[in-house]
Parts: structure tokens; sequence; C-alpha cells
């Protein structure tokens, strides 16, 4: 196999930047040990979180009989990380999709074995980035020298990738026993990548971002992108090597899909637009979902906007549901901030509880704040996923959640990747540019508030975006990897 740090895509990387990746896996290698000769028996077991709702079964790599055998002709593998929340969440629109076609989605998430190289490895690295996404939103300085140009040049560059594909062949022994017919769709690079190195026949690499970044390349793999301008910036490798031109993707390599989007949201959108929009018609409360992601950033925000639309859920014109995903931390730090919060209603793990509500509230009456806390990951996501069905506005970043089928108010991004999201979202109509942190987050706010015509226009535009076809992106992902 050609050694993927040298040549990516027929672009040959420096003797120097090749000597920085194969010091990059030298340095983990050190730290964590190099598993690659070490037995990784895999085995299928239940998921008794979204197993029962999204039909996933998990991959452990452990000893054991299992729960089932692996089916070789109707599985896919939904290949992901916990690194902040974002992976996970287009992991299970991917196993929602492939469920809904028929599909037995399995569900490997290489940051979960603590046992291997490969999670020590990813783990490393997670926790940077979430260290990172913190001191971003309480240092000017920092995000402004280290963490913006980190996020908007620095993962861009070719040499990057070069780097992530010599430390992706530490994660790749994970692969060992899994079957080498089953599809693999990675929602981060690093499980495309790993799957690449084990030998693993058939990967689909699903792109988060609308930035292009060489850090989201994995050759080898087919690549899917949510929109057509990300599309030619990966194809044509854009700015990825700012001194020489570079050869571009081949035919076929990458291909736009449209939005990555969960079954459950996609088929129920017609009916969950209409109450939407009956609400706004009617002067019903504006029901508003704020989101905290894996990293728990932004709390200082998201106490401005609890403050800001205090005066109009106490008159009964507003609601707000605030997931804050498994950082009881954070639900604990908003309420000093925003002592009101004391009086909220909180369903803290209480996923059976929380999911009942969504659904009432759905169709029903939903009043004051209401909060959302769970120690499990998978509740931690799903709540949003249930939650949006019932909201009117989701208030998060532009970053996966930017390509979700309901009216968006874009808070600060956390990494100026996260910008495009935003634009994107604009440019198709069911979102607002990104607002900048104080008045006009608030201006807009009221916005939302008082002027009818916004809500309703975004509602249209996500009626005739579903016509359109651009919310089945995961749908079409899952086809690509099924399709072999």
């Amino acid at each position: 196999m050609q050694d993927k740090s040298k040549i990516i895509f027929g672009n040959v990387i420096s003797d120097a930047d090749y000597r920085k990746a194969v010091a990059s896996k030298a340095k983990y290698a050190k730290k964590f040990g190099d598993d690659s000769a070490a037995p990784h028996p895999a085995i299928v077991v239940n998921n008794p979180h979204i197993g029962e709702a999204l039909g996933v079964r998990d991959i452990r790599i452990q000893s054991g009989a299992g729960d089932a055998p692996f089916d070789t002709e109707k599985g896919i593998i939904v290949g992901n990380i916990r690194m902040g929340f974002g992976h996970y969440r287009i992991s299970m629109a991917m196993a929602s999709a492939a469920h809904a076609l028929g599909y037995q989605p399995y569900w490997m998430d290489l940051n979960s074995y603590p046992d291997t190289t490969c999670t020590k490895v990813i783990s490393a690295q997670n926790d940077l980035y979430s260290l990172g996404s913190r001191i971003s939103q309480k240092s000017r300085v920092f995000n402004k020298l280290v963490w913006e140009p980190m996020n908007y040049e620095g993962f861009r560059k070719l040499s990057y990738n070069a780097s992530d594909q010599k430390n992706a062949e530490l994660m790749a022994p994970v692969f060992q026993n899994v079957p080498k017919e089953i599809p693999v769709i990675g929602t981060h690079v690093w499980p495309a990548q790993a799957a690449i190195h084990a030998g693993m026949k058939y990967v689909v690499n699903a792109i988060p971002d609308n930035w292009p970044m060489a850090l989201h390349l994995a050759e080898g793999a087919t690549h899917t992108i949510q929109t057509y301008s990300a599309w030619l910036g990966y194809k044509a490798l854009r700015g990825m090597d700012k001194k020489r031109s570079l050869k571009p993707m081949p035919e076929g390599d990458i291909v736009y899909t449209g939005h990555y989007v969960d079954h459950e949201l996609v088929a129920n959108l017609e009916a969950d637009t209409a109450f939407r929009t009956d609400r706004v018609r009617n002067g019903k409360a504006k029901r508003y979902l704020l989101t905290v992601g894996g990293a728990g950033a932004q709390q200082a925000l998201f106490a401005d906007i609890i403050k800001a639309l205090l005066p109009d859920i106490k008159a009964g014109k507003a609601t707000l549901f605030i997931n804050v995903g498994d950082h009881k931390n954070v639900w604990e730090s908003l309420k000093k901030a925003v002592p009101e919060l004391a009086q909220a209603k909180v369903f803290l793990n209480a996923y059976d509880k929380a999911k009942a509500f969504a659904e009432a509230a759905r169709t029903g009456e939903a009043k004051g704040i209401v909060g959302f806390c769970h120690e499990d990951i998978f509740a931690a996501v799903y709540v949003t996923n249930l939650l949006m069905r019932a909201s009117d506005v989701l208030v998060t970043k532009p970053s996966e959640l930017a390509f979700y089928p309901i009216p968006k108010l874009f808070i600060q991004h956390v990494g100026g990747h996260e910008i495009w999201g935003a634009i994107h979202s604009a440019e198709v109509g069911d979102g607002t540019y990104e607002v900048a942190p104080g008045r006009e987050t608030t201006d807009m706010l009221r916005l939302l508030q008082d002027e009818p015509e916004i809500l309703l226009k975004m509602n249209a535009c996500i009626l005739q975006n579903k016509a359109a076809g651009l919310y089945n992106g995961a749908y079409e992902v899952v086809k690509l990897a099924a399709g072999k």
C-alpha cells in the first residue's frame, strides 16, 4: 500500500513534512505503545440507549460471545469518535438513515476502547481540542493568535493530513477482526483513515464542515460533502498548500449528498413545520432550544441569552429549552449566573421522561424554562433531536447543527471553520447570519420575538429545501456505502 503520508491525491509531500508526520506517530507510540501485534477480538452487542430507536448495535473490542453475529449482507458500520457532540450527532443521522433503509447499523466509537492505543491517541487529542475550545471563549488573545488561525488555516494544510495519516496507523488495529466486506461510514476522518489502513474494502468519509480542510481527507475512501461550494473547494484542494498548485481530487472521490439529517426529522418535517407555522401565525409563545456543545464552552454567552429572554418567558411569550448535554457543571454555573434557573423544571438522567415530555410538547403546551442533563452521551446528544421537533428556534453555534431543518439563530462560532455553516444556512434561508455576542444577539432575539415574518419565511424555505432534497444527505451516504 502506498504511504499515504508521502503522496496525497498525487501531491508529493516535502521531506520535512513527511519527517514531521513520522515523528508525530513515533511520539504517540512512545507515549501509548504500539499494539498492532496484539489481538483485537471484536464482538457485536446490543446498544441499550439508541438500539431500540435507531436499530443500532455496538462493536466492542473485547473477548466474549456477543449478542449477535456480524451481518455481512446488511451491516453498515458507523465509525465515529467522541469529540464534542457533533460527530456523534452525524453518526446518529447515518445510523437512523441506515435503519430506515433496511440496513443493520453498527456503532463503532474508536474513542471507547480504553485498553487500545487507538483510544489513547484519540483521547489525548480530544482533550487538547476541548481545552482549546474552552480557553478560546475566555481569552481573546488566545482565540485571535492561536485558536482561530489553527481552526481556519492550520487544519487546512495538506501537511496536517500527512501527520494525521501516520497517527491513524496506530488506530487501525481495532478493525483487525471486523469483517472487511462490511461498509464503513466514517463521521470523523480518523475512523475513515483507520479503516483504510486496516484494509476495510468499502469506506465512505462523511465530511462535516463547510470549509475545505485537509484535516478531513482520507484518501482511498469516497468523500461526501453537504454543500456544492464545499464540493468544489475539496475537489480543487483549495488553499491546502499556498506555495504550489495542487492536483485535484480524482473524479468520484468527492460526492455531494446534501445535509446529513436523521430519518425521524426528515420524515416528519412537513408536520413539524406546520406546527411551527401555526404557533407563529397564532401568536403563541415562541419556543427556543439552547444547546451546549460537547466541550462545554460559551457559558457566559448562554447566560446573556437566557437573561435576555427572561422578560418574555415571564410574560408567557417565550419558552426556553436548555440541553446542557452531559455537562451538569454547566447547569450549575448557569444557575449561579441566572438565579431564576433554580425554579426551572429539570430532567436529570431521566431520558424516558424527557422523551415523553418532548413528544407531548410537540403537539401540546410547553411553558417556562425546562432543563435537560444526561450523563449518558447518547441521551445527552439525542435529546436535542427530540426537542427540535417541539421547538420553533434552535439557538446554536454554526457547527453540525447548522444543517438541520429547523429555524436557527446562529451565535458566535467556536473555531473559524464553523463560520461557513452559518453562511450556507443563511443562503438557503433556514437560519440567521452569525450574530456577534452582546447587542447583536439580543437584537436578533427581539426580532424573532416581534417580527413573525422572519420565522414564517424560514419555515417556508425549509419546505422548499425539503422538496429539493437538500436534507436527504444521510440517506445518500448510506446508499453510497451500501452500493459498494
